[in-house]
C-alpha cells in the first residue's frame, strides 16, 4: 500500500474543490457519519455539499472535512479502506475512547492526528 507523508496529504486535500472532497468522504464514511464529524444535524446536507453546483458547507464544517479527509486518506492507504472506517466509528484510547468522528467534530484535530500517526505507526511495525 502508498505510504503518504501527513504533509503531503495535506497539499492534495488543499488543492481539491470542497465537492470532491465531501464526496470521497460519502463514498468512504456515508453522508450520516460525515454530517457528524461536520457538526450538521442535517444528515441530507452532505449529498447536497457533493454535488458541483450544491451549496458549500460553512467554513467551520469545511475545515473538518478537510480534516478528516487527510485523515482518511492517509489511515485508507496504511491500512486500506475497511480499516479507515473502523478506525473513524470506534473508541480509541488516544482520545478518551471517544471516536474519531466524535472528536473531530469537537474540533480536537491535534490529538486525532495524533491518534492517526500513533495507529499507522503501529500498523507499520506489524
Amino acid at each position: 500500500m502508498e505510504t503518504l507523508t501527513p504533509t503531503t496529504q495535506h497539499g492534495r486535500t488543499m488543492r481539491m474543490d470542497i465537492h470532491e472532497i465531501v464526496r470521497e468522504l460519502n463514498a468512504s464514511l456515508g453522508p450520516t457519519l460525515v454530517a457528524s464529524l461536520a457538526g450538521s444535524k442535517d444528515s441530507k446536507l452532505p449529498i447536497r455539499w457533493a454535488k458541483d453546483d450544491g451549496p458549500e458547507p460553512r467554513s467551520d464544517a469545511t475545515r473538518r472535512l478537510t480534516f478528516a479527509h487527510r485523515q482518511w486518506t492517509l489511515l485508507a492507504a496504511a491500512d486500506g479502506e475497511h480499516v479507515a472506517r473502523q478506525w473513524f466509528i470506534g473508541g480509541n484510547p488516544q482520545l478518551r475512547e471517544d471516536t474519531p468522528i466524535t472528536a473531530i467534530r469537537e474540533d480536537r484535530h491535534s490529538a486525532v492526528a495524533e491518534a492517526a500517526e500513533s495507529f499507522i505507526a503501529g500498523s507499520a511495525a506489524a
